[in-house]
């Protein structure tokens, strides 16, 4: 979850044929990259609107360079670059944005997680009228448990309050800018070369700028702590944790990768735990082993009963 950092001032996917039963035996077996692609996105997702434009600006000059050296495949119609813009928006700019405006609206962390963390229900329901992905009983048993574990392990460590209904306007967009973002991005997403797909930086960077200039005094203290985080964010989150995302979305069931999202606060309570030496309470590691096994469920291949189907 994006917060601002204390070191800024501020102002205020398509349908597919069944294959025969020897080709899909083939296609079992995948890359090496695309098996570790879960354990990678989560290790690295994770800010104000000055921070968030300081990052696209960021990825974007490390991208740039790289697609006039490799001159990558492009998207060949302008349809197909619409629709780059547009996940690019909806993720950029509506999630990462909104997600920022709830915090500085006065909503608690944790509320403002529970809320986020309903995305792979809103996916699971929307997927088969959107995607043509059927999710099953199984699946939506891990959805459930996945759902649950990471609840508790939220309630355990954070305050969960809702005190700001704008606060709460603001995370339900960024939960609606997420949602929307990866179903999108399954039905529409337009596969090629990581550099390419990582374009929609552009995007981000048009929107949330000006958001920053207008509301936002500028002046950074630039420490140590500030570079970490932000090398951090450019590298782990805003390149790879969102190509593996992306990646995953075109390759897999848009409610399967997006059970991942149930692993996040677990995972950040084990990261703070040595590093800041947070306590993490009992109910906490229940919570944890609850939201692993749901993961676990809910990310299992598809049976013959969950074959996908023209929307």
């Amino acid at each position: 979850m994006d917060q601002a950092p204390e070191h800024i001032e501020r102002g205020g996917g398509a349908w597919q044929p069944m294959v025969p039963r020897a080709r899909a035996r083939r296609q079992v077996r995948r890359p090496r990259l695309t098996r570790a692609a879960p354990a990678i996105f989560l290790l690295t997702w994770s800010g104000g609107f000055a921070f968030l434009a300081l990052r696209f600006a960021l990825a974007l000059s490390i991208l740039l360079p790289l697609f006039l050296v490799l001159r990558p495949p492009r998207p060949r119609s302008g349809g197909a670059w619409a629709h780059l813009s547009a996940v690019g928006f909806l993720l950029q700019a509506v999630y990462f944005g909104c997600t920022y405006l709830a915090i500085t609206s006065g909503l608690s962390a944790g509320t403002l997680a529970l809320i986020v963390s309903l995305q792979p229900i809103l996916v699971g329901l929307l997927a088969p009228r959107t995607t043509g992905e059927r999710v099953g009983a199984l699946r939506w048993a891990g959805l459930g448990l996945g759902l649950f574990g990471s609840a508790m392990v939220i309630a355990a460590r954070s305050e969960v309050e809702a005190t700001s209904v704008v606060g709460l306007l603001c995370a339900l967009g960024a939960l609606a800018g997420m949602t929307s973002g990866t179903l999108y991005e399954k039905r529409f997403g337009v596969g090629g070369h990581p550099v390419t797909t990582n374009l929609q930086y552009a995007v981000g960077l048009a929107a949330i700028l000006p958001l920053a200039l207008a509301f936002e005094d500028l002046r950074i203290d630039w420490t140590g702590e500030l570079l970490a985080s932000l090398g951090y964010l450019v590298l782990g989150n805003s390149l790879v944790s969102i190509t593996l995302l992306l990646a995953m979305i075109r390759r897999g069931e848009a409610a399967q990768v997006s059970a991942l999202f149930f692993l996040v606060p677990p995972l950040a309570a084990l990261i703070a735990w040595p590093l800041l030496g947070d306590v993490v309470p009992p109910v906490a590691w229940a919570g944890m082993a609850v939201a692993a096994v749901g993961v676990i469920v809910a990310t299992r291949r598809s049976t013959l009963g969950e074959k996908r189907r023209h929307p």
